[in-house]
């Protein structure tokens, strides 16, 4: 065939085949193969490609054949661009050996094992020919979907969703990933089989862990993932976290030197604060118990059992939490904003100190805490020293709060005031205002942060001596400004609020 540019280029095929057994393919592929003039498919050095080895019966005879062989497999190379240079340039010279036959108007099938757009080598020269040629790609089976069907186990259901990671991720990724997700597989093992494993002991999550090997292909292995030796995993192997539901329907039993309490932060509104260990504590727990408006937050999962309750009862509450874990019970605490800021963590803690409760794990995870929250929505107000305390006089009396209110305003911190009204709580903000007056100025900004991250949000600057304490409620934090604290509005109307991170010295003005 001559190399003279055609009047219509060729077409460009990008062909998914499917895990490795030719059954696999679609009829779509057979077709597009028995279609091309050439038929391309990327190799090692050593030539052989299980994508032509999957096809090959489907190959006919006078069909132009390209390797598109790698460079190099590992990531040690002495192009002056490093590993990724030299795959970047390989991408490119075999980009323009298929551009020669579609100029030339040949069809061009390029062979993709499972599918082409899923983590392989077709994509690579997609990007760099599709907006030049017509192409089609056609689907194929991928290795996530032939795994799952080895192994006989659903890999997601009902509200599930699946998370698909690369085992080249760092091992501290790999461990975040894996905790925060209802189901998963971890791809590329091989080399990387070791910290995969370990990713999934450090998440909890091993246990649950199974490995497929070579699904659809000669050499097929199944099993465990804990029992796998390390030496013996392949590159075409994947580790796969299957739907917790078929393994939660039946309400789990007590199992006595198993049981923890994590007291879990869920952040001031929910899903879109939680942290991935968060995550995957809360979707480990066999039981979660916390104040039903928090607990409200966190999505059911089957088998889990939710323990619901007034916010008044904190001590009864962990109490309660501990009595469960005690029997053997995974519990999550569940906790609004940070456990460790005027919430679930000390009353947890305080009642473990109890003699009854000395050999029952308990864990704090953190969680965004209110004042940083409504801070980054504000701008920068905490970026100086700053003090937090709590306006609520339930568990310590006003002269207290009073007195803190006061040494802090007199040391010019600013302040993070959490629970400073409720419905039966009406006086507390104005009696703070009048305090403070005494000491700052009146136009220091005050940030009223009500619902943060919620429906209902709302964050706006005042001036301390604007402050209506009728517009206060529980779900308000406010944030005192120090006398360094600045509050502008910008050029597209936003309000923003900051305290510069240098101090003037001593006897010198605020600019």
């Amino acid at each position: 065939m001559s190399d003279t540019p055609a009047t219509t280029p060729g077409k460009l095929y990008g062909v998914g085949l499917g895990p490795g057994d030719p059954e696999l393919m679609t009829v779509a592929a057979v077709r597009a193969i028995a279609g091309a003039d050439v038929i391309a498919y990327h190799c090692a050095r050593h030539g052989r490609s299980i994508a032509r080895s999957i096809a090959a019966e489907h190959i006919r005879e006078g069909q132009i054949e390209e390797r598109l062989m790698y460079p190099l497999t590992v990531e040690t190379t002495d192009h002056p661009g490093g590993y990724r240079g030299a795959l970047d340039d390989f991408y490119a010279e075999a980009a323009a050996t298929l551009a020669a036959h579609l100029d030339a108007g040949r069809t061009v099938a390029v062979l993709a094992e499972g599918d082409p757009f899923f983590y392989g080598s077709y994509q690579h020269m997609h990007k760099r020919l599709a907006h030049r040629y017509a192409t089609t790609v056609i689907p194929g089976v991928t290795s996530v979907s032939a795994a799952a069907a080895r192994l006989g186990e659903p890999l997601c259901e009902d509200t599930e969703t699946l998370t698909v990671i690369p085992g080249t991720l760092p091992e501290d990724e790999l461990t975040a990933r894996i905790a925060a997700a209802d189901s998963a597989v971890v791809m590329k093992l091989g080399r990387t089989f070791t910290k995969v494993r370990a990713a999934l002991e450090s998440s909890g999550r091993l246990g649950d862990a199974r490995y497929v090997e070579r699904a659809f292909m000669a050499g097929e292995r199944t099993g465990a993932l804990a029992g796998i030796d390390p030496q013996s995993v392949p590159y075409f192997s994947v580790a796969v976290l299957p739907s917790r539901i078929d393994r939660t329907d039946a309400e789990p039993a007590d199992a006595p030197g198993r049981g923890e309490v994590v007291v879990v932060g869920t952040g001031p509104a929910g899903a879109p604060w939680l942290t991935p260990e968060s995550r995957g504590a809360l979707a480990n727990a066999d039981d979660l118990v916390g104040y039903t408006t928090y607990l409200d937050r966190v999505p059911r999962r089957p088998g889990q059992r939710r323990h619901g309750s007034d916010n008044k009862v904190e001590s009864e509450r962990a109490e309660f939490a501990l009595d469960l874990a005690r029997r053997g019970r995974r519990v999550a605490v569940v906790s609004g904003g940070d456990p460790g800021v005027f919430a679930m963590a000390t009353a947890v803690l305080e009642v473990a100190a109890q003699e009854a409760y000395a050999d029952v794990p308990v864990r704090v995870l953190p969680g965004v805490t209110a004042a940083n929250a409504a801070a980054a929505k504000a701008g920068a107000p905490l970026g100086h020293d700053y003090a937090t305390i709590s306006l609520s006089d339930r568990l310590k009396p006003w002269e207290v709060i009073a007195e803190r209110l006061r040494t802090a305003a007199a040391a010019d911190l600013v302040l993070a005031l959490y629970n400073p009204g409720s419905r039966s709580r009406t006086w507390q903000v104005g009696k703070a205002r009048e305090l403070l007056l005494e000491l700052r100025l009146p136009d220091t900004p005050v940030v009223l942060a009500r619902d943060v991250g919620g429906p209902e949000e709302s964050v706006r600057t005042v001036r301390l001596a604007d402050l209506d304490p009728a517009v206060v409620d529980m779900r308000t934090l406010l944030i005192v400004g120090s006398s360094q604290t600045q509050a502008v509005v910008r050029g597209d109307g936003r309000a923003v609020t900051w305290t510069p991170r240098r101090y003037p010295e001593a006897g010198a003005e605020k600019d």
